[in-house]
């Protein structure tokens, strides 16, 4: 088969720090270039891959803000497009936009549908029901109008993740500050247990992280920025739990899995695909609210460790991941 993966151009594939969808289709690129598949990854010019890469995008607008984003994004699926004929199979991780191409081509489209932005975006689905193959990442993220495939939960590269059967006494929130991810409530939670809270991640909402954030910073609650993938290793397995108290329905929550792939147990808010990643009380715990997720802290030595990563890599490897897409692959062609 010659599969060509479509990726975002936000960011680097694989990104140096944030960058989820990028992840996904640098994951998933890297996997079928070590199974022999002749894939060729669509992405910035800066992207790097075991496969063929494809650019017209020298850089992520995101990080080079002298890039008009919708131009780059233009460019981008377009100079796909008018290779479509060379390929067997095109994996869309990039969202919506590519469906309006589908129906001038003849090469077989599927799309991981990484969530919703919004309920506007829709209809572009919708219009292409019968032609597209949807794929979720999550069965709570699935949208009751559309037609899905399959699911298929997002794989992540174990060997990046230390297992740490000892860890040390800290809490760490690990993602965008931004209310979506609750960071306000993890320090409530970390204030209630009366543990040191480590919170790590690029800050989305600057308001939200000025009036809710900042003002709560000290020895107890301390702000390190951005991580990095070793740094990230080392702050995850070192945890004695990833706090993810997240404000709305999240399609999947990479670090979660990425927690648990450590050995850390997670402490989420039971909602999106939370229960989907958790198994309450064996690789974590689902809560309600702050209250109880900080009366859970005391109980975070009754979850085995190694039963953590062993969920992790039955569930959310790099290898399942793609053995996964290659049947659907199979399936549709």
């Amino acid at each position: 088969m010659k599969i060509a993966v479509l990726a975002p151009v936000a960011w680097r594939t694989p990104p140096r720090h944030y960058g989820p969808w990028e992840q996904m289709a640098s994951n998933l690129t890297e996997g079928l270039a070590a199974k022999g598949v002749d894939v060729t990854l669509f992405a910035t010019g800066d992207s790097l891959t075991k496969g063929r890469l494809e650019a017209v995008v020298p850089a992520g607008y995101e990080e080079d803000r002298e890039t008009d984003a919708k131009v780059a994004e233009c460019l981008h699926i377009s100079n796909l497009m008018e290779q479509a004929s060379g390929f067997d199979l095109i994996h869309n991780h990039f969202d919506f936009l590519p469906l309006t191409y589908s129906g001038l081509i003849k090469t077989p489209l599927i799309t991981t549908i990484h969530g919703f932005s919004s309920e506007k975006i829709i209809p572009v689905y919708q219009k292409y029901n019968s032609k597209g193959h949807y794929v979720s990442i999550s069965n709570s993220d699935r949208h009751s109008s559309l037609h899905y495939l399959a699911t298929v939960y997002n794989g992540l590269q174990s060997e990046q993740f230390t297992f740490r059967p000892d860890p040390d006494e800290y809490l760490l929130f690990f993602g965008r500050i931004h209310p979506d991810k609750g960071t306000a409530e993890a320090i409530e939670i970390a204030r209630k247990s009366g543990r040191q809270l480590i919170i790590a991640g690029i800050v989305q909402d600057a308001g939200y992280f000025k009036d809710k954030v900042e003002p709560q910073l000290d020895d107890q609650i301390v702000f390190i920025g951005s991580a990095g993938p070793e740094k990230r290793n080392e702050l995850l397995g070192h945890a004695a739990a990833l706090l993810h108290p997240i404000n709305f329905d999240e399609p999947f929550g990479l670090s979660v899995a990425e927690a648990m792939f450590c050995g850390t147990p997670v402490v989420a808010f039971n909602r999106g695909s939370m229960p989907e990643l958790i198994r309450d009380r064996e690789t974590g715990f689902l809560v309600r609210d702050a209250d109880e997720a900080g009366a859970c802290i005391a109980d975070l030595s009754r979850i085995d460790r190694q039963a953590c990563r062993d969920w992790a890599m039955d569930n959310f490897s790099q290898q399942k991941m793609v053995e996964d897409y290659i049947a659907l692959y199979h399936q549709i062609l």
